[in-house]
């Protein structure tokens, strides 16, 4: 039967982001109020994703898993 919903695989890199969701954006600063707290969502995203390499991929980016193409607009980021 397909589409059953997440696997057990997939829960467990849900999980593990809400981890590093909550360690590294959430609780990491003191936040002046829950709108800057929610400004800053996106900053943490960006960096998670273009910046640091993961020990998970082989020291990559997790944007690098996408394959993109020069031709792609993402290629654009600095």
């Amino acid at each position: 039967m397909s589409g059953q919903g997440p696997t057990p695989k997939t829960n467990g890199k849900a999980e593990r982001f809400i981890q590093t969701a909550l360690r590294e954006w959430a609780y990491a600063v003191a936040y002046r109020n829950s709108d800057h707290r929610a400004a800053e969502l996106p900053v943490w995203l960006h960096r998670d994703n273009w910046h640091p390499p993961h020990g998970s991929l082989k020291s990559k980016t997790p944007i690098s898993r996408l394959g993109q193409s020069g031709d792609n607009l993402l290629r654009l980021h600095t």
